[in-house]
């Protein structure tokens, strides 16, 4: 439902899967987009309405399930997909194979302003945050508030993105505050003003999960994000596998707290002035840079969550610690744009980054099209943006 056509957590889902001999069958916002050129998808579908309506998102993945038969697994790619699966198991379940956390759950967890709320009843460290709604709470983070501070919508899949407007930004001084104040009532989504927590080396961690009924089928690896686009509030473009007990104890404590079944994406901040790790956000999907945790057995989250939901034994194997994974497109960004001065830790450059890469978002030596598809799209982007 994601309609950046640029999502490579997409692409690494149906190459992962489609490695296997897995028919991989895709519901694409853009399917004349990168993704969808990949020789790894069996089948490309639209969505037959406007997909944030529920109607549709039924009526679309029930006719799916019909054309390909034998209840094929269901996996979310995007924060509204893994609600509207949670909300719609009873009906989903019928024509496909579906992890089923509590049916309210995983908006509970995107949710910027309730996930504050369950990590303050579940003693997970997380940024003071406070919602802005009334003249009163704004005229109270501005006498209050030290700058620079976290801006996050709460429900970001509600909100249009565009023309500077991130899900999460940076506000560094009161005339950026004052500029984010006058766009949010045109917003359908609640803001928070979260505490900042400076970035230094090695604090941007981040895990990623599948955990099943059985707790024997589970898979976790956490990983350090190396550099993002936009810098200190933005998507991982440079990340290394690492081990990280601590992270690991806390996401494990919170879903074993929740009964959390199915895949997540967590991100942490630790800062050094206490010693904690800080959960930023709980994503209830698959995480864009999944294929960085790819271990000695080959075994993913993707995998992993395969091959439990369609009752395969599944082996992992030891940790590959050490991997990295480079998305090619947005760390050339982010080294690009003008005016970006890292705020963490000094890494290689682009070249020499892309080089040593153990896997690359984009480029495979067996599935070329989308890495050309992925150059013409942005090219493309380019020119729109320069009109």
């Amino acid at each position: 439902m994601d309609s950046n056509p640029f999502h490579h957590g997409t692409l690494a889902a149906i190459r992962s899967l489609g490695r296997l001999g897995v028919d991989v069958h895709a519901v694409i916002a853009e399917p004349y987009g990168p993704a969808a050129r990949s020789n790894y998808l069996a089948s490309c579908h639209s969505w037959l309405d406007a997909p944030t309506r529920a109607e549709s998102f039924l009526s679309t993945l029930n006719a799916i399930a019909d054309q390909i038969g034998g209840r094929p697994v269901l996996l979310p790619m995007d924060d509204i997909t893994a609600i509207y699966m949670a909300e719609h198991a009873g009906v989903l379940t019928s024509g496909f194979r579906l992890s089923e956390p509590a049916a309210t759950l995983p908006e509970q967890l995107a949710n910027k302003r309730t996930l504050a709320a369950i990590c303050n009843e579940f003693d997970i460290p997380h940024p003071e945050t406070r919602v802005v709604e009334t003249p009163a709470d704004w005229l109270h983070v501005e006498r209050t508030y030290e700058f620079p501070l976290v801006a996050k919508w709460a429900q970001p899949w509600r909100v249009t993105f565009g023309n500077g407007l991130r899900s999460t930004s940076v506000i560094d001084t009161p005339a950026d505050l004052q500029a984010l104040k006058a766009l949010a009532p045109r917003q359908d989504s609640e803001l928070l003003l979260q505490q900042y927590i400076a970035p230094a080396p090695g604090t941007d961690w981040f895990l990623h999960g599948y955990f099943g009924r059985d707790s024997s089928r589970d898979f976790v690896g956490t990983g350090r994000k190396e550099r993002s686009h936009p810098p200190a509030a933005g998507i991982t473009t440079l990340g290394r596998w690492l081990p990280n007990q601590k992270l690991a104890h806390m996401g494990r404590k919170l879903v074993d707290a929740l009964q959390f079944t199915g895949i997540l994406d967590l991100d942490f901040r630790y800062n050094p002035r206490d010693g904690r790790y800080y959960l930023l956000d709980f994503n209830p999907r698959v995480g864009a840079q999944f294929r960085l945790f790819d271990d000695t057995n080959q075994i993913d989250v993707i995998r992993a969550a395969y091959f439990d939901l369609a009752g395969h034994p599944c082996h992992p194997g030891a940790p590959s610690y050490g991997r990295t994974y480079v998305v090619e497109n947005y760390d050339l960004l982010r080294k690009l744009v003008r005016g970006q001065k890292p705020r963490g830790p000094r890494t290689p450059g682009w070249f020499t980054s892309v080089r040593r890469a153990d896997e690359l978002a984009w480029y495979a030596s067996d599935d070329h099209e989308p890495f050309f598809g992925m150059i013409k799209q942005s090219f493309l982007h380019a020119l729109k943006q320069r009109r």
